[in-house]
């Protein structure tokens, strides 16, 4: 039996609601946290102020992934295929910074990854990828209510029209790596 090599990724593509329920599809991840880093103001921000855009934080989920199961670059085109890397602070209806496309990085090496994947992604799009890429920072868990949110609230609106299609468009393009 092989030994699990457990590692962290933080991403953040919009609404932290989407981005977690996709990676809980995915072969290899172990947990998901979702959570707000990259802000500028002391102390652990609230949803609500977050929201606000005037804290700087993204919404963002820290991803617990098993490497020998699947790949931090496996991992990045996933997500980098679930929302729109190309719209800077904004994702469909969800419009401020703290929905920007970022790829937050713990250690040279994921840097490196995620500098390799977006290029290699840029070809695939018509405009130009604005995902940042920044070091991790601190990150705050979020309230109790947005854990596993999706799974919990199926039926609300803004989970049935925006969620539950890009959970079919995942289905279709990565088959291979769901549980």
């Amino acid at each position: 039996m092989t030994t699990k090599k457990l590692e962290l990724a933080t991403l953040g593509g919009g609404c932290f609601w989407c981005i977690e329920a996709i990676l809980k599809e995915i072969k290899g991840v172990e947990k998901i946290v979702s959570g707000y880093t990259g802000g500028t103001v002391p102390g652990t921000p609230t949803y609500k102020e977050v929201c606000s855009g005037l804290t700087g934080h993204a919404e963002v989920v820290q991803v617990t992934f098993d490497a020998n199961i699947i790949s931090y670059k496996d991992l990045l085109v996933v997500f980098m295929t679930s929302h729109d890397p190309t719209t800077l602070n904004r994702q469909g209806g969800d419009i401020g910074t703290q929905y920007r496309s970022v790829i937050y990085y713990h250690n040279d090496s994921q840097k490196q990854i995620a500098e390799i994947v977006t290029k290699e992604m840029a070809q695939y799009y018509e405009n130009p990828i604005v995902t940042e890429i920044s070091e991790i920072g601190v990150f705050h868990s979020a309230e109790a209510y947005h854990q596993d949110y999706y799974a919990n609230n199926t039926t609300q609106g803004y989970c049935s029209a925006v969620i539950t299609p890009k959970l079919s468009k995942l289905r279709k393009m990565h088959a291979d790596k769901l549980k």
